[in-house]
């Protein structure tokens, strides 16, 4: 008699195991739609850096990249304070930065917009190859060939988009590709750092 007890509750179990997997998913999707609903954005992640000034870091030009004849200098953090800055990560490696790349071309032609590059991870000559072929909307490269200023920066991994005050400090952060979407409330986020609206 102790036998089949014993055994009955093992096709409960089975089914068990074959239902949770399926109802954790069920629960996260959830989770996903209603912050979607709600407004949230998917692409703020909260930096722990929001409203600390910007890491230190130097880096290097981009050997043999020019825009409107004239070679583009290289960046350090000393070059982000005075005026707004718009501070992109990306890389010739990353799709989503292809995707991307029209709007930072959109938005370097904006007025008071000085938006700035950080090559991640990559060559100097893919970048070059990449910027060549798709424009060069930064006023300046960096080259942050081993990731070091990424890592100080938090990045996540690219594309990632800082706003960086006159002050130096990071006013705000977008993970994730400018789209044209998202791109009058990135440009909003750039406005209320300081850079005046246009007339």
């Amino acid at each position: 008699m102790s036998g089949p007890l014993t055994e009955a509750p093992a096709p409960a179990r089975r089914s068990l195991l074959l239902v949770l997997p399926l109802l954790t998913f069920a629960l996260l999707a959830g989770i996903f739609f209603l912050r979607l609903r709600s407004g949230a954005d998917p692409a703020a992640i909260p930096s722990a850096l929001i409203g600390k000034p910007a890491p230190a870091f130097a880096l290097a030009a981009m050997p043999g990249l020019n825009a409107n004849g004239a070679p583009v200098p290289g960046l350090s953090r000393d070059d982000l304070l005075g005026r707004v800055t718009v501070v992109n990560f990306w890389a010739s490696w990353c799709a989503p930065c292809q995707i991307e790349h029209p709007q930072l071309m959109r938005l370097a032609r904006e007025p008071g917009v000085r938006l700035v590059g950080i090559d991640y991870k990559d060559t100097a000559e893919n970048g070059r190859r990449f910027l060549t072929r798709n424009g060069v909307p930064f006023a300046a490269v960096g080259m942050d060939t081993e990731g070091r200023a990424g890592i100080d920066f938090g990045v996540y991994g690219v594309p990632e988009t800082f706003i960086i005050g006159p002050d130096g400090t990071i006013r705000d952060k977008l993970v994730g590709i400018v789209t044209p979407e998202n791109y009058a409330g990135v440009l909003d986020k750039i406005r209320a750092a300081g850079v005046p609206a246009a007339r």
